[in-house]
């Protein structure tokens, strides 16, 4: 059994965000659906538990239950709900990746699901339609809106090819999207629909600051990579006559090995693949804009100006 723990551990370790996002969802599907089984068994039929993972719509609830603003997006009701969800996540993030990096796509995933809760808390508690209305809210709709329409507004003229459809552009598959969200504000499914929109205008707000050259997501990024970071510190321990012997200053006998001075032909040969580095990085920016080179293709062109 620890063999097989091993096993699945190693695995989603190794596999990309998008798949490791997946492997969440179906995970937790499973292990609530079996949960409910076993109540099941025992003629505990309430669903009434699952409220402790779902977003309320109650302001004054929301407080007791905070970790549901996190917790609702890796939840869904049924195996066609889910299906549905994992199939957009794949379709969408697959393209995704192609644009931007794997953790812009786990923190978008969050941030949309995020913003997608905060739209669902204000319809409720704003708008005179819902006064004598209370709702519970989960799935992965939201998270996964941020990044259909962040890659829409990235590439709006990608196309993808639909079954009885054939190729048709990203841009079009999103507007029909939103208007439906848009038309059903009223309906039955009310609240997931507001979340729908606000987990799209997330994505939307990423992707035309990263077209501007501006990542609004690296602030979260960069302090992630700093949390991992320190866990992932060997911490080591020195006894207190180890610690004095490390502050004794000692000579610096060791010399910088020296470096033979270029000749003229290595010399032209450096410039000249600086020079071809520099045009193909113009080239880029007039097929594709500024905004699609890499920080360190930027960086060179910087360089290669100031010099």
């Amino acid at each position: 059994m620890a063999t097989i723990f091993d096993n699945i551990k190693y695995r989603f370790g190794n596999a990309p965000i998008l798949k490791q996002l997946i492997y969440i969802n179906v995970g937790v599907f499973i292990a609530l659906h079996l949960v409910m089984v076993v109540l099941m068994l025992f003629n505990v039929v309430s669903q009434s538990w699952l409220s402790y993972l779902e977003v309320p719509s109650q302001l004054n609830v929301l407080p007791y239950r905070f970790w549901t603003l996190f917790t609702y997006m890796f939840v869904h009701y049924d195996i066609w709900h889910l299906l549905f969800n994992m199939l957009w996540l794949y379709w969408f993030g697959s393209i995704f990746i192609q644009y931007f990096s794997q953790k812009h796509l786990s923190v978008l995933y969050v941030m949309g699901g995020l913003a997608g809760a905060l739209l669902y808390l204000f319809s409720y508690n704003v708008f005179p339609y819902f006064a004598d209305k209370q709702g519970m809210m989960c799935g992965a709709s939201a998270a996964i809106m941020a990044i259909v329409f962040a890659t829409t507004i990235r590439v709006p003229d990608y196309k993808v090819n639909m079954m009885f459809i054939g190729s048709v552009s990203l841009k079009y598959i999103a507007g029909v999207v939103i208007i439906i969200d848009l038309l059903s504000m009223t309906s039955p499914n009310a609240g997931g629909h507001f979340a729908h929109i606000g987990g799209a205008v997330m994505g939307i707000i990423f992707a035309l600051c990263w077209n501007r050259g501006k990542d609004i997501l690296a602030p979260i990024n960069n302090a992630i990579d700093r949390i991992v970071g320190g866990w992932r510190k060997p911490h080591i321990k020195f006894r207190r006559k180890d610690l004095r012997k490390k502050q004794r200053p000692t000579p610096d006998t060791r010399q910088e090995p020296r470096k033979r001075p270029e000749t003229d032909g290595e010399y032209r040969m450096r410039k000249k693949q600086e020079s071809e580095e520099i045009d193909r990085i113009l080239d880029k920016i007039k097929k594709s804009g500024y905004s699609a080179l890499t920080p360190e293709e930027k960086q060179r062109l910087f360089d290669a100006r100031k010099n």
